[in-house]
């Protein structure tokens, strides 16, 4: 079977790149399998939530996807409070930085169910729920066989299969991996007060916590903390949990009472591919980086390397085929600054809270008090995490 590209990964980042590139005219092949089916009940929620920042949300909308995306399960941030371990904090508004939100607080399940709507209605899309076993490359073409015996012949292999990648494997592209001996706690909870569309983080002894506001007074938490303390939060009741984290709020949001039967943890690490693209290869999302989640951008810097990978192909001569070396360069290039400068100021502030010594308190805490006094240093921060 022909196609002009093939998507390896069917995550949020891998549909939305066979998706776009599709309705570029372009024949792809994904190789994913459907969406998860739906939470049900009102109190039921992903453990999987993202916060989008403008920029995804308008690849979303350029898609025609955003429309699609169920409405009472969305929440907009329009606040940020951000508490350093002792005295220092820092408010980011939107009103105040004259944007209409922060960001968009969204499960994982109801993106996903509006690509694969968006997606079964395109032509240009042929979904093979099928695994990728071997990589062939030349000047000509590239071909991957698949566990059916198929094998499939593209121009361009795009690799969106996430932080263990085949893709990036088999092409040669793998790169630095840093564990950051963390783990990422997640858990959903219903709050006994208004969260105010406001998304709240606290940086405690190392360790960061995060509760993202959800529809009808549901909070998402993501815990980042170290291996054994994150092991003993996941064998904690969630009723225990929720009064943990009450501690750190201060009541801020009243009672917290679980909605999830248990929280889960995922490995947090600093990851980097050799390079972005290979002969006929290109990856994104998190196949080609990974970054903390301190500032909740893993997602959206996937989603630019989507939108950058569409503009290459877009954008390029027409002698030139979607696997041409120049037009991938071109889109590594694109790539090079966003995903650098993320990498670094994401890694920087872990490190910075993540150290236990006076001075170090004594800076970042001071740091937030005078970034909080510095309007126009606020909305720059603001203006980079709407990418």
């Amino acid at each position: 079977m022909t196609h002009d590209i093939v998507v390896v990964g069917g995550g949020l980042v891998g549909k939305a790149a066979a998706l776009l590139l599709s309705q570029a005219r372009l024949s792809v092949a994904l190789l994913a399998q459907p969406a998860a089916a739906a939470p049900s009940g009102g109190d039921r929620w992903d453990a999987r939530i993202y916060s989008l920042s403008s920029s995804s949300q308008a690849l979303f909308e350029r898609m025609r996807v955003w429309q699609a995306v169920d409405p009472a399960r969305v929440n907009p941030v329009y606040d940020m409070e951000v508490f350093g371990d002792e005295r220092g904090s820092l408010h980011f508004s939107a009103y105040q930085a004259a944007v209409p939100q922060l960001a968009w607080i969204a499960e994982s399940s109801n993106l996903e169910r509006a690509l694969d709507a968006a997606l079964r209605f395109s032509p240009q899309v042929q979904w093979l729920d099928a695994r990728a076993e071997a990589l062939d490359v030349d000047a000509a073409a590239a071909c991957v066989r698949l566990s059916d015996g198929k094998t499939l012949r593209a121009s361009l292999v795009v690799g969106a299969d996430g932080a263990n990648s085949w893709v990036r494997s088999t092409a040669g592209l793998d790169g630095s991996v840093r564990p950051y001996e963390q783990l990422g706690v997640v858990c959903n909870f219903h709050a006994e007060r208004p969260h105010r569309d406001t998304a709240f983080q606290w940086f405690h002894d190392g360790e960061i916590i995060a509760l993202l506001p959800l529809p009808d007074q549901h909070v998402s938490l993501v815990w980042s903390a170290a291996d054994d303390h994150a092991k003993h939060l996941l064998a904690l009741d969630p009723k225990d949990l929720a009064e943990r984290i009450g501690a750190f709020s201060h009541g801020e949001l009243g009672r917290l009472t679980p909605v999830s039967a248990r929280a889960q943890g995922f490995p947090l690490v600093l990851a980097q591919a050799k390079r972005l693209i290979a002969q006929r290869v290109a990856l994104v999302g998190d196949a080609a980086h990974v970054v903390h989640p301190l500032a909740g951008q893993g997602m959206n810097l996937g989603l630019r390397d989507v939108a950058a990978l569409g503009d290459a192909l877009a954008g390029r001569e027409s002698f030139r085929d979607c696997g041409d070396a120049t037009v991938l360069r071109r889109y590594e290039r694109a790539r090079k600054e966003d995903i650098g400068s993320m990498a670094f100021t994401t890694d920087g502030l872990h490190k910075l809270f993540s150290t236990s010594s006076p001075l170090a308190k004594f800076v970042r805490n001071a740091g937030l008090d005078s970034v909080n006094m510095l309007p126009f240093v606020k909305k720059f921060l603001i203006g980079r995490a709407l990418g």
